[in-house]
């Protein structure tokens, strides 16, 4: 068919439907020429070359074209991978800024720039291809924007008040019995009110949504397994909502669908964080298939080696690193937050493997463009950032040197709690540091200890069960023999590897995951818990199921009575730190008393309730501490200016194999405690505890933690309403 083409403008790059039609612009520096690519609904295509050309961004306007349009583009230029360029226009190209995508890839021979015929030859990406790659390639979408947000604002939750619940949009909801079939495992199905009741009841005030950018779901080395890219951490289009979690994905409908989502979240009170890889594409190395970036103009957007522009810089492991020197590239990501912030009312972005968009050349620098552009940027600057702070390269771990704005995940308190659970020797000090906000790797530039951002687990390891179920991965079925995956997972299965049916191995590992959950929600800093950890979500040992959607990975909703107790004890747990602004301070422990209160603000004690002095602290010997925090001396204040009070606790942690005597400090004003928590009973929380006196002794089981309030202070029904906040 005939399609009129006018000159149409070189910005906003992408498809811009403007109700006469819609304008199509992409850069492309190196390029000679730029062909738009109309697909009708059996795939016929229809080319129009794109007549001007603005600061490198080929421009044109088609009246008459609307939302639900199906396009790609086909880039001009030289063949030339020993310069850095690998234009192919015989391959169908993904628009970098689609804001929908639809389809998915059928892997093939046509993918490649380059011929398949010699697989094993080393230099076959240097000869060129010219199978046509339309028929397997998804399509782009112009959508139209337009949605009504009625009255939806940010939730803006502060971030001492902040708690992250990291969880996959499929998985989450795949197997929920309450909500719809149809509906399960989307973008509605997070919105549907079964799902957010748990989120809600379980009081976590932010949901951090693992990739949702438009990724590939049969990379090539999967294509004979059977099995699926489920975790999408290698983007094709980064404005896109990923097609698959979308239940009409087939017209633009996603985008609709997840601002419906994150509507229907903010109503609730929560917050949406999105996990985001800006680091890397899909498209692998040198060797690996075209899809966008690479056929876009390969030079400009990957990182190269400059020695060998052949081939690719991978400061990630998944075979090249995006080129965030370049303007365009730093544009594109800006672009893309800015979108998903301004259109689609997300709150925050987690950096997946942020170490690589600081590297200027080859160090990690923490005042990198990328992160100049994001502090002074009016909207980005006032986001909820957070960091993975570490790639795959040399000096890419960079725990705590991240920049203000920035939170980070604190690797380190993963690892100091872990060990400090399973027995492993530290250092009171570490345990020290992470247990009240990591301030030896955030205080001195200034940040506060919501920098840290604590996790036990995560998306990829162990689920919190399997951490104390299992001492070795088991990823068998993944296909690798079981080399892929972390080997060293600080673990420990408390007696048995896997299940078991010994009861007094069950308790134990039932106790470990109290003691570990308490920690993490009493500690400093903003706690993230993995989503399925708050029921005993298991992946049979497996810790790297990126490849598994399955039942291995989803939610299972039929909760044994071990389970749904966990899920009880979780709640009432966030709802204790949520009601006692002691457990989340806005600012660091000065370890002296601030108010004239008489008692410093924090206190370490030796179980026989003397203090423990300075030289103490790098002992790796002593196996138990007991912690006072005083509700009287906390530096937050309200909304209104006005100082903030709560209770005073006791923190008695016993990370020993035998129980042991706990002495209440004699320095302590309080007469009386109360136990409130003791992670020895299956309940966790514990009705009309034991009340002591100073000169009482506490006994503390072996692998378990007590926490004691004031025994006026005592209130079981506030930890049990989850909507309670101590003013």
């Amino acid at each position: 068919m005939t399609v009129e083409v006018w000159p149409g403008r070189s910005h906003p790059l992408g498809a811009t439907w403007e109700r006469e039609g819609t304008n199509f612009a992409l850069f492309s520096e190196n390029a000679t020429g730029v062909i738009l690519c109309l697909f009708d609904s059996t795939g016929g295509e229809t080319q129009v070359r794109l007549p001007q050309v603005t600061n490198y961004v080929w421009h044109g306007f088609l009246p008459g074209i609307g939302p639900g349009q199906h396009y790609g583009f086909r880039v001009e230029g030289p063949y030339q991978p020993e310069a850095g360029h690998r234009f192919n226009a015989n391959k169908l190209l993904i628009d970098p800024y689609a804001k929908a995508i639809t389809g998915d890839i059928r892997f093939g021979p046509e993918l490649f720039s380059f011929p398949m015929d010699h697989f094993g030859d080393r230099e076959r990406d240097l000869a060129f291809s010219t199978a046509d790659s339309a028929a397997s390639m998804p399509k782009s979408v112009v959508i139209d924007p337009s949605f009504d947000w009625q009255d939806d604002v940010h939730p803006d939750i502060p971030w001492d008040q902040t708690i992250i619940y990291e969880v996959h949009v499929r998985g989450f909801t795949q197997q929920q019995p309450k909500i719809p079939v149809e509906l399960r495992g989307t973008y509605a199905g997070m919105a549907h009110p079964e799902a957010i009741a748990h989120l809600k009841k379980l009081g976590i005030t932010a949901v951090e949504l693992l990739p949702v950018h438009h990724y590939d779901v049969h990379p090539g080395h999967l294509v004979t397994t059977g099995l699926h890219n489920y975790w999408g951490y290698d983007s094709l289009g980064y404005f896109s909502p990923h097609a698959g979690y979308s239940s009409d994905g087939c017209h633009g409908q996603q985008v609709r669908e997840f601002k419906e989502m994150v509507k229907a979240l903010h109503q609730a009170g929560i917050e949406v964080i999105l996990d985001v890889v800006y680091n890397h594409t899909g498209e692998g190395n040198h060797l690996g298939p075209t899809f966008s970036l690479r056929g876009t103009d390969n030079a400009a957007y990957y990182r190269l080696v400059e020695t060998a522009p052949r081939y690719y810089m991978d400061f990630t492991g998944c075979g090249n690193s995006l080129n965030v020197r370049h303007p365009q590239v730093l544009k594109l990501i800006m672009d893309s937050l800015r979108y998903w912030v301004q259109e689609m009312h997300v709150d925050g972005f987690r950096f997946d493997l942020a170490s690589a968009l600081a590297r200027e050349l080859y160090e990690v620098d923490r005042l990198s463009a990328f992160f100049d552009i994001i502090h002074q940027d009016p909207v980005l600057s006032t986001t909820k950032l957070i960091a993975e702070p570490w790639d795959l390269g040399e000096g890419g771990y960079q725990v705590g040197n991240f920049p203000l704005l920035w939170s980070e995940w604190n690797g380190k308190y993963r690892d100091t709690i872990r060990d400090f659970w399973r027995g492993e020797h530290y250092s009171l000090g570490d345990f020290a540091s992470r247990f009240t906000g990591s301030s030896d790797l955030y205080q001195n530039d200034g940040r506060l200890p919501h920098a840290s951002i604590n996790f036990i687990t995560a998306h990829d390891g162990f689920t919190i069960n399997d951490l104390v179920s299992y001492n070795e991965k088991h990823n068998e079925a993944n296909g690798e023999g079981n080399r892929d995956g972390e080997s060293y997972n600080r673990s420990w299965n408390c007696g048995a590897e896997g299940q078991s049916d010994d009861p007094q191995i069950l308790a134990l590992r039932a106790q470990q995951r109290r003691n570990l959950l308490t920690t993490l929600m009493l500690s400093q800093g903003v706690p993230m818990l993995l989503g399925g950890d708050e029921m005993g979500r298991t992946t049979q040992g497996n810790n790297n199921t990126y490849c598994q959607d399955s039942e291995l990975s989803w939610f299972q909703w039929n909760l044994q009575p071990d389970d749904q107790a966990l899920l009880t004890f979780t709640r009432q747990l966030i709802a204790f730190r949520r009601a006692h602004p002691v457990f989340s301070r806005h600012h660091w422990f000065f370890g002296r008393e601030i108010h004239g209160s008489g008692v410093v603000d924090i206190g370490w004690f030796h179980i026989d309730g003397s203090a423990i002095d300075n030289d103490e602290w790098h002992n790796n010997a002593t196996k138990a501490i007991s912690i006072f925090v005083n509700g009287a001396e906390i530096p937050n204040v309200d909304s209104r200016g006005q100082r903030i009070f709560d209770d005073s606790f006791l923190l008695f942690f016993n990370p020993s194999a035998e129980p042991l005597p706990f002495s209440v400090p004699t320095s302590i004003e309080n007469q009386q405690w109360q136990t409130l928590i003791d992670t020895k009973e299956p309940s966790g929380f514990v009705e009309k505890g034991k009340i002591y006196c100073r000169e009482h002794t506490v006994t503390v089981a072996a692998r378990s933690l007590m926490v004691l309030s004031c025994a006026h202070c005592f209130s079981m029904a506030a930890i049990n309403d989850p909507t309670y906040h101590a003013e």
